[in-house]
């Protein structure tokens, strides 16, 4: 198993290579409540920390990071790392509704 630290590096060095960003994706960060930019999810990818990793994922591997965007509001960032590029799924603004106060662990429904 990867650690986080490896599975980081990797993000980032697909990251480096191409970003692709699914539909939902840019959906969902182009909700009039987010408007989460390619700035905050590059300074998510650069700078966060993967709280979520989802080794099973049918669609790959992938893994949920959380890091601060523009002005540093949480940002949640799924993403996946491909041969040659960092697919994001889906970004989104955390709640504290939904995880704890610090946005790292998701609350028991």
């Amino acid at each position: 198993m990867e650690t986080d630290e490896n599975l980081l590096a990797t993000i980032r060095e697909r990251a480096s290579q191409r970003i692709l960003f699914s539909q939902h994706g840019v959906r969902q960060m182009s909700r009039p409540d987010r408007m989460i930019s390619i700035t905050d999810i590059r300074m998510v990818l650069e700078k966060g920390e993967v709280i979520e990793d989802y080794l099973e994922d049918p669609r790959g591997h992938s893994c949920l990071i959380l890091g601060k965007g523009t002005g540093g509001r949480p940002v949640h960032v799924l993403c996946s790392p491909k041969d040659d590029y960092l697919a994001i799924i889906t970004a989104y603004l955390p709640t504290e509704e939904e995880w704890t106060s610090d946005f790292r662990v998701r609350k028991k429904p």
